[in-house]
């Protein structure tokens, strides 16, 4: 048998997955990616550390499954996009990665954005707190010293391809969402460099490769450490908003891929950039086409979150009982309750915003009377809403509505939580077969380079829907009534947030004195 292995490297959690030759998914390792955050707005990861986890993951999927690491045909690394994963002069590891959630250059962002006129037509996409230039200025204004030691600068996947091959790459999807790619050449310009302020950095910026170039094989140092074959093919991989497209199925605008995980990720496939008004992300798909996205950090990490703060007990309970997860009790749950059931609304913004940079998560609404059950159904809702408005905007922007959502990430593995998003948008919502369609994005890509295949053939070979969701008309017409009011309260919270802000800036001015 031939099999693939695809390592999902995600801002939330990390997972080792094997799928066949048929898409068919043997089994999944995962762990809770190790998130450091020393203070508020500051998310990074230490390298190494993470390294030993995902080698411990791939060692525990290939014994899970009992299949020898010599049937594995390639590897395909998959990662969250923006952030920042740096090594020294020597391509040593000498500081922490930083997460695609991390908030620490919201200012420096927005200064960016202000003059986003003069890189547009070169990068067509906005400037986000997490790109990699913002991230590099923030630290030659407030690090220097690390700045001065960067030898190269890579993506969350093309640090563990690294480690996997020892090959030092940028992968071009990854780097076109980086503001790194001018599209009217497709390579690197030094003229984004002198936008952001760091021309230092050319000499970093390593040789930008194909998704599914076979860049290398694994190591034996690597296989000493995974348990993987000395000279496994690896991919090149794919940026995760790209896995999960390709993993859906998605190829053209007829669907839209959304992905509900740590990050809101919404995209569809063209052959035409999404303009600057419409507010909207372009990166290189395959072949040099565009994902169009809109994009924010509001999804189901936190429904992650908002469970540890009020389920704490209920969780460790039903860890000690050997019942099934919290997971499963909220499924039957939201099965049971309906768009009438509570008032509140929750506004997912505990990662960001999808409205103002200073907006801040909270709950609306909440009285004497309300219960944990009602505002956990918020959260799910509030989180459904935080896509609709995304998915509003393309739509907006693509000038219809697309037949179907093909929908992954953590949410999907509820089909409740599906069909709320179906009766949200009133759109038809598919999910496809496995729990993890980056990894089976990743293994697609494996499968073309190692047997020729087009992408259209693979895609069939190893992509079946699983299940449809058909908007209810009566619950989507009490969620248009709710997200007009969550539409409304964003609005008129935009003084408050900015108010929250300024608080905070007194708060350090006072630390500083």
């Amino acid at each position: 048998m031939t099999y693939f292995l695809s390592i999902d490297y995600g801002g939330t959690n990390t997972k080792a997955i094997i799928v066949d030759a048929y898409g068919k998914q043997m089994g999944v390792s995962s762990f809770e990616t190790l998130r450091i955050e020393k203070q508020s707005g500051y998310r990074e990861v230490d390298l190494l550390k993470t390294w030993q986890a995902i080698s411990s993951s791939i060692k525990e999927v290939l014994s899970k499954t009992r299949i020898d690491a010599k049937d594995i045909a390639a590897v395909s690394c998959i990662g969250h996009g923006k952030g920042l994963y740096l090594l020294d002069k020597k391509g040593k590891e000498f500081v922490n990665g930083i997460l695609s959630t991390d908030a620490r250059a919201s200012t420096l962002a927005k200064q960016f954005e202000a003059s986003i006129d003069q890189i547009w037509p070169l990068t067509q996409q906005h400037v986000f707190a997490v790109q990699s230039p913002v991230l590099l200025r923030w630290l030659k204004d407030n690090q220097p010293s690390i700045y001065q030691e960067i030898g190269f600068v890579l993506s969350a996947k093309d640090y563990v391809r690294f480690k996997l091959t020892g090959k030092i790459n940028q992968e071009y999807g990854d780097a076109s969402g980086n503001h790194w790619i001018n599209f009217q050449t497709g390579t690197y310009d030094s003229d984004l460099l002198s936008f952001f302020g760091i021309e230092e950095m050319k000499a970093s910026l390593p040789e930008l490769v194909d998704c599914r170039e076979l860049v290398g094989g694994v190591t034996p140092q690597a296989a000493e450490a995974t348990g993987l074959a000395v000279g496994t093919p690896v991919v090149a991989g794919l940026f995760d908003i790209d896995a999960c497209a390709i993993g859906s199925g998605v190829l053209d605008d007829k669907t839209f891929s959304v992905i509900s995980g740590t990050w809101n990720i919404n995209t569809y496939p063209s052959k035409k950039a999404a303009s600057q008004m419409s507010g909207q992300m372009n990166s290189y798909f395959l072949d040099k086409s565009f994902l169009v996205e809109a994009s924010s950090p509001t999804s189901a990490g936190n429904l992650d979150i908002v469970l540890k703060l009020l389920m704490s007990e209920e969780m460790q309970n039903v860890k000690k009982e050997g019942k099934e997860s919290i997971y499963d009790t909220l499924e039957v749950f939201l099965k049971e309750t309906d768009a009438a059931y509570q008032n509140l609304l929750f506004f997912p913004f505990l990662y960001g915003s999808n409205a103002s940079a200073d907006a801040k998560a909270c709950f609306f609404g909440l009285t004497s009377t309300s219960s944990k059950s009602e505002m956990l159904r918020a959260v799910y809702e509030g989180i459904s809403f935080a896509h609709k408005q995304h998915i509003d905007q393309l739509i907006a922007g693509r000038g219809r509505v697309p037949d179907k959502i093909r929908l992954s990430g953590g949410a999907s593995n509820s089909k409740a939580w599906m069909q709320l998003f179906a009766d949200v948008l009133n759109i038809p919502i598919e999910i496809v077969e496995g729990t993890e369609l980056g990894g089976l994005g990743g293994a697609i890509i494996a499968l073309q380079a190692t047997q020729g295949l087009s992408l259209e053939e693979a895609v069939a070979q190893m992509v079946r829907v699983k299940e449809r969701f058909t908007p209810n008309l009566s619950e989507h017409k009490i969620y248009c009534a709710k997200y007009h009011v969550y539409q409304e309260v964003l609005v008129a919270m935009e003084p408050v947030w900015k108010g929250l802000r300024a608080l905070e800036n007194l708060k350090g001015e006072k630390g500083d004195g």
